[in-house]
């Protein structure tokens, strides 16, 4: 038996690599998750355990100058509908929505999700609740899964539970109606903001500097219940 020459051992390795990549490609390109809560570093957001009333009165100083226009994380009174958060954003552009379940004394999980499209924002909000129902099904059976492989019994439990609070997220945001909305990142000029800041609803608006770009972006909302301080909300209560 021959070998195989150099020229076609080349061919091979090239041939491999091209499955192996489109292998990669086909395992991640099911429906986004969504970016992280905090991958830049322009920070949008309180700090953690800042003064709530602090904070939102050193809002308006973000605003940028008239006529530029700026993406800037916009923080509701309450959590909304999506079609409530679109009616909120109207007249700006909208980039990012932020979903989180409310229950009350559970921790719930942050998802950022892109909001695309030109037609309907409400449509392209609802899209994204899909996507974030979507995230929340995917966390549950990850935790269900880790579950069952957990070393002690105390990281059994909290797996169990993080499985729990998941499934029932998922529940909620599957729901199209679903009050889940807590925060939106949109762009607009300044004179956009202000009026948007203004709107009943909204309980503030942060603006980012002139000439920063999405991937830039930290994002850390203030949730509804942070009344006093930024900390993080209790997490003693029964799972839904």
């Amino acid at each position: 038996m021959t070998g195989l020459s150099t020229r076609a051992l080349t061919w091979i390795a090239a041939a491999m690599a091209v499955v192996f990549l489109g292998a990669l490609w086909a395992a991640g390109s099911g429906p986004s998750a969504g970016p992280p809560a905090a991958t830049g570093s322009v920070r949008l957001g309180p700090d953690p355990g800042q003064d709530v009333a602090g904070y939102l009165a050193g809002l308006p100083a973000t605003l940028p100058a008239p006529g530029v226009s700026v993406p800037a994380l916009v923080q509701f009174t309450r959590p909304l509908a999506p079609s409530d958060a679109a009616a909120a954003g109207s007249g700006t552009t909208t980039t990012t929505a932020v979903f989180r379940v409310p229950f009350d004394r559970v921790q719930t999980a942050l998802r950022f999700e892109p909001v695309t499209g030109s037609g309907d924002p409400a449509a392209a909000l609802g899209v994204a609740r899909e996507r974030a129902a979507y995230a929340a099904e995917a966390d549950a059976d990850r935790a269900a899964r880790d579950g069952g492989g957990a070393a002690t019994s105390e990281a059994r439990a909290a797996l169990t539970r993080r499985a729990a609070v998941a499934a029932a997220e998922r529940g909620a945001l599957a729901d199209p109606g679903c009050a889940c909305v807590v925060a939106l990142v949109v762009t607009a000029d300044r004179a956009g903001l202000e009026a948007l800041a203004a709107r009943p609803g909204v309980r503030g608006v942060q603006a980012a500097p002139a000439g920063t770009g999405a991937p830039e972006l930290a994002l850390s909302p203030l949730l509804p219940e942070q009344t006093t301080t930024a900390s993080p909300p209790p997490d003693d209560g029964p799972v839904p």
